[in-house]
């Protein structure tokens, strides 16, 4: 009974975090929001429609409220801010409904996809509208610098995806190579959306990579939780469906350590499930006892907070404030929600 408790107090600590940072940006994010509803319209109906659907679906704003906070954290009281954050939250949108696609996806925290929705034609071409809207926002901030680098980490993105598909249903995918590609597809706009709230404010360059370094390892500890929660029975209360990357073949970190600390007959079964595709309803259910037996499962949230220690130390050269506990506090939450 201690235990439970104790960890429902870790729980309640670990929200009261996101409800920190909401309550930091709140003014911000309701104009980062006005801008969203703004720049989604289009004189074709289904654009505003498809992608009001999957603005709507229930994410944290995450990504946005990094740069709201990284641009608080650096004393910046003009507005750009709002408008680099509503575009980094366009280029996290687009690469949703374009990950569905690949994905073949139906749902999405619970929700239908655009993509069983409106169909992967639609969802495809939806997804280049807000990508070019972002870019057309960035170029109306007129900054070069913000231009390059979310133009850069667009790109290192669509890398990281394409890097993901080539890894997909492949076993001897290496815990080095998954660490690439999380880094790419994920970590990458954490990173940018934490430096250019440092651009705005027109600081030196050694807060910019500072910032970069938190929302970089962060973006790591976050996707590690994430692979983590795909074979959780957690992920339900997060409106996530249990066993999702294991029908589509993709070999994450908890899949690397149960395969690699395996025996002959429990590799075949992974060679079974993930390479051949090879899957029974029961399959999931064992590919989570593997798990469970070699602890992948603890030890991949273990390198979660290995980057999440990482991420707080890239803060140190920032002065002790509200905006950096609330940054800080934020490692916790992405980190805790494993459990």
């Amino acid at each position: 009974m201690t235990n439970v408790v104790k960890l429902d107090e870790e729980r309640a600590k670990t929200a009261e975090a996101l409800d920190r940072l909401k309550t930091l940006v709140a003014g911000d994010l309701e104009r980062v929001n006005q801008v969203i509803l703004q720049q989604m319209q289009s004189r074709v109906p289904l654009i505003p429609q498809l992608a009001g659907h999957i603005v709507a679906s229930g994410g944290k704003r995450i990504r946005p409220m990094l740069t709201l906070a990284a641009a608080k954290l650096c004393a910046y009281d003009g507005p750009r801010h709002t408008n680099l954050a509503a575009c980094v939250e366009f280029i996290h949108t687009a690469t949703l409904l374009h990950d569905d696609v690949v994905d073949d996806s139906a749902l999405r925290r619970g929700v239908e996809t655009a993509n069983a929705l409106w169909g992967n034609e639609a969802s495809v071409l939806v997804g280049d509208f807000l990508f070019s809207r972002a870019f057309q926002v960035m170029v109306a901030d007129g900054s070069l610098r913000v231009l390059e680098i979310l133009s850069t980490a667009s790109a290192v993105i669509a890398e990281g995806e394409v890097h993901q598909l080539l890894t997909t249903n492949d076993t001897t995918t290496s815990e080095d190579t998954y660490l690439d590609v999380i880094a790419a597809k994920t970590a990458a706009l954490f990173a940018a959306a934490c430096r250019i709230g440092a651009v705005v404010a027109d600081r030196e360059r050694q807060e910019e990579e500072a910032l970069d370094g938190y929302g970089r390892n962060l973006g790591i500890a976050f996707q590690l939780v994430d692979d983590a929660l795909d074979y959780s029975s957690h992920s339900i209360t997060l409106g996530k469906t249990v066993g999702d990357d294991f029908r589509e073949g993709k070999i994450t970190l908890p899949v690397i350590l149960a395969y690699r600390r395996g025996n002959d007959e429990e590799r075949q079964f992974w060679h079974r499930t993930l390479e051949e595709g090879q899957q029974s309803d029961t399959d999931i259910q064992r590919a989570i006892r593997l798990m469970e037996r070699y602890h992948a499962l603890p030890d991949t949230v273990e390198r979660a907070r290995h980057y999440g220690a990482k991420a707080k130390d890239a803060l140190g050269i920032f002065p002790n404030t509200d905006e950096k506990q609330t940054l800080l506090d934020l490692v916790d939450f992405c980190i805790d929600r494993s459990h």
